[in-house]
C-alpha cells in the first residue's frame, strides 16, 4: 500500500528529466489540451513536479518537467493554456461530504447567516410570511451555535413565537436539532414519549419537552416531512455540484444516501449534470428487525464499485454513536447530566448483518465519533474479519474516529482499516469539545499527525453539513489546529500543506482503490485537475482561506472555468 509522504515542510524538486512520459511506449494521440504552468504537483509516492500536461478526451496522456516538452503534441486543433503563474493539482476529493444535504439546503432558510438567536427567529419568521400555514419550515443545518451570541441552539418556545402556525424544524449538522411545538405535535412526540433508540427527546426541569433532539430523535420528527418534488431534488443536487466544482472539489463520497435517493443521483447522472464524482454510500440503519436490516442488504442486488467514473456506489454506512453532544465515551460528559452517550448498534447484529454484506461484496464504513464507539466498532470489524479472512484491505472503514486513542490506531492499522479524517469538525465544534468532553479530550480529538506518523491509511473530508464544504478551510485546519471559538486545540497534531492536499488528493482516491485512475497527475490517468493562481503547497498559511481557484476540470471537462480560460 502507497505510504503518506510524511511531514515534511520542504517543497519537492522538479524531476531532472526533461523528456515527456508518454501514456504509451509509443507516440500518443496529439492532445486536445496543453497546459503550460509554473508547477504541475503530481501527488504521486514520488513527489514528481511538470511544468506541462497534455490531455485527450477524458484523459491526461502525458506530462513534462520542461514546460515545451509536449509540444510535438500540439497541433491546429489543440488548445494551449501558457500560463507559467497557475499551479496544478489533481481536483480534490472529500470523502466525507453529504452532497444530497447540500442539495437540499440550498432550499431551506439560510441560518447561517444568523448571528444572534434574534436573526435566527426573523430568518423563520420572514420564511413563515411566504409558507402557506400548515407547510413545514425547515433551516439549512449546515450551521452551528458558536455563530450565535447566545453560544447555544433555540427553544421550541422561540421557535414558536416564530411561527405557531407551521410546524417547524432546525437541524444542526446530521445529530442534533430543535423542533417547535407543532412540529412535535405532528410527529407523535409527548411529555410521555419514550426516547427513540440511539436518541434523546430534550425535557425541561418539570419533564416537558424542551424542542430539542439529539441522535435518532432528529430522524424521527425530519421523517414526518414530505420531501421536495424529484425535479426539485435533481435540480438542487446540479445546483450543489456546481458550487462544489467551483471550490475546486472534483469527486464526492456522499457517506449517507437512502435507497431510494439513488434515483436523484441516477437522474442527474443519465441527463450529463454532474459536475463532480459521486460515490454514495447506502444507509443501513441501527433500528427495527434484524431480518428486515439483512432484506435491506440483499435486496439492494449489487455490490460496491457499480456504476463508471461518474457515478459509482462507494459502500454502505452504519452509525455507532451520535455527534459531539450525542458521543459514546469512556467516560462521561463534563457538562450537563452524567452520561457517556449512547451506542445505536447492538455488537451481534451489527456484525450478523456487516458478515451478509462483505460476502456480497460491499464495502462498509461505520461512524464512530466517541472513544467507546470507536472500541466497539473495531470489535465489529475484528469479528468479521476473523468470520471472512480473505476480505481485501479497505473492505472496512472508520470514518470519524475522533478520540481515537493510540491502542485504538494500532488496533486499527494491524487490521488494515482505513480512516476518512474531516478537520472542519474540529474547527466548526471545538468550542463544543471543550465544555462537553474537557481540554485533555477536546486537545487529543482527531490525530491526523499520530495516525499518519503510526502508519494509518488516512484519506480527508469535510462533514458537510456539521461543518462546511470549503477544502481551503480544511487544509487551513489540518496545518493549524485553529477552530472558530476555542483557539487551537492540539497542536502537536499539525501536518504540513504538502501533506494535507495529498490527503484530499491521492489518498481519497486509494481509499476507493481508484488510485489508478485518479488522484495524482499522471498518464493514463483521469483529467482530474484544479489550478490556482496562487501555489497553495508554498503560499503563507493564512493565504489558503481566501484561495479560489483559477478553474476545474473533470474529465477534462471544465466544470468550472470563470474566466473563460478553456473556451
Amino acid at each position: 500500500m502507497e505510504q503518506h509522504p510524511g511531514t515534511q515542510t520542504s517543497v519537492p524538486a522538479a524531476t531532472a528529466a526533461t523528456a515527456a512520459t508518454a501514456a504509451t511506449a509509443t507516440q500518443p494521440r496529439l492532445a486536445d489540451l496543453v497546459i503550460r504552468a509554473g508547477a504541475i504537483y503530481s501527488m504521486a509516492s514520488d513527489r514528481a513536479m511538470y511544468r506541462a500536461v497534455a490531455l485527450r478526451d477524458e484523459w491526461i496522456v502525458a506530462v513534462s518537467s520542461d514546460p515545451h516538452g509536449l509540444d510535438d503534441l500540439i497541433s491546429s486543433g489543440t488548445r494551449v493554456l501558457d500560463d507559467s503563474g497557475l499551479t496544478l493539482l489533481p481536483a480534490l476529493y472529500d470523502t466525507h461530504n453529504h452532497l444530497l444535504e447540500a442539495a437540499r439546503n440550498f432550499t431551506m432558510v439560510p441560518v447561517d447567516q444568523a448571528h444572534s438567536i434574534a436573526e435566527f427567529l426573523d430568518l423563520i419568521r420572514q420564511r413563515a410570511t411566504q409558507t402557506p400555514a400548515g407547510q413545514w419550515i425547515r433551516t439549512t443545518n449546515a450551521w452551528n451555535e458558536a455563530n450565535l451570541a447566545e453560544r447555544r441552539l433555540p427553544t421550541a418556545a422561540e421557535l414558536d413565537s416564530a411561527s405557531s402556525q407551521h410546524p417547524v424544524l432546525v437541524r444542526r449538522g446530521g445529530h442534533s436539532g430543535v423542533a417547535n411545538s407543532l412540529a412535535l405535535q405532528q410527529a407523535g412526540i409527548t411529555r410521555d414519549t419514550p426516547n427513540p433508540p440511539g436518541g434523546t427527546y430534550g425535557r425541561l426541569p418539570d419533564g416537558s419537552l424542551s424542542g430539542g433532539l439529539e441522535g435518532g430523535a432528529v430522524y424521527v420528527v425530519a421523517g414526518r416531512i414530505p420531501p421536495s418534488s424529484f425535479e426539485e431534488q435533481v435540480a438542487s443536487l446540479r445546483q450543489a455540484g456546481h458550487v462544489f466544482a467551483a471550490l475546486g472539489l472534483g469527486a464526492v463520497r456522499d457517506p449517507l444516501v437512502q435507497r431510494d435517493e439513488l434515483l436523484l443521483y441516477q437522474a442527474a447522472w443519465e441527463r450529463g449534470q454532474l459536475s463532480v464524482r459521486c460515490q454514495p454510500m447506502v444507509v443501513v440503519t441501527p433500528g427495527g428487525a434484524l431480518a428486515d436490516r439483512i432484506a435491506l442488504v440483499e435486496g439492494l442486488g449489487v455490490r460496491s464499485g457499480f456504476g463508471d467514473d461518474w457515478l459509482r456506489l462507494w459502500g454502505l454506512k452504519f452509525v455507532m454513536d451520535g455527534g459531539v453532544e450525542g458521543a459514546a465515551l469512556d467516560q462521561p460528559f463534563t457538562a450537563g447530566p452524567p452520561n457517556a452517550g449512547h451506542l445505536n448498534w447492538d455488537l451481534d447484529e451489527m456484525v450478523a448483518v456487516a458478515n451478509v454484506a462483505v460476502r456480497r461484496g460491499w464495502r462498509i464504513g461505520t461512524h464512530c465519533v466517541g472513544d467507546r464507539a470507536t472500541r466497539a466498532v473495531l470489535d465489529v470489524y475484528e469479528r468479521v474479519l476473523a468470520a471472512n479472512p480473505d476480505l481485501p484491505p479497505g473492505t472496512l472503514v472508520l470514518e470519524h474516529a475522533i478520540l481515537a486513542n493510540a491502542e485504538q490506531r494500532a488496533r486499527a492499522i494491524r487490521l488494515r482499516i482505513p480512516v476518512t479524517v474531516q478537520q472542519p469538525l474540529l474547527y466548526a465544534q471545538g468550542a463544543a469539545m471543550l465544555k462537553l468532553w474537557g481540554p485533555e479530550r477536546a486537545q487529543a480529538a482527531m490525530p491526523v499527525r499520530a495516525w499518519l506518523n503510526e502508519g494509518a491509511a488516512l484519506s480527508a473530508g469535510s462533514d458537510y453539513p456539521a461543518a462546511g464544504y470549503d477544502a481551503m478551510r480544511s487544509i487551513w485546519g489540518l496545518v493549524t489546529r485553529g477552530t472558530e471559538a476555542a483557539g487551537v486545540l492540539g497542536p502537536d497534531q499539525v501536518i504540513d500543506q504538502y501533506t494535507a492536499f495529498w490527503l484530499y488528493t491521492a489518498a481519497g482516491a486509494r481509499l476507493g482503490g481508484e488510485d489508478h485512475l485518479r488522484g495524482t497527475l499522471a498518464p493514463r490517468r483521469l483529467a482530474d485537475l484544479v489550478a490556482f493562481h496562487t501555489d497553495p503547497i508554498i503560499c503563507p498559511v493564512d493565504g489558503l482561506l481566501p484561495l479560489r481557484p483559477a478553474f476545474t476540470l473533470v474529465g477534462g471537462r471544465a466544470v468550472f472555468d470563470p474566466e473563460r480560460r478553456l473556451g
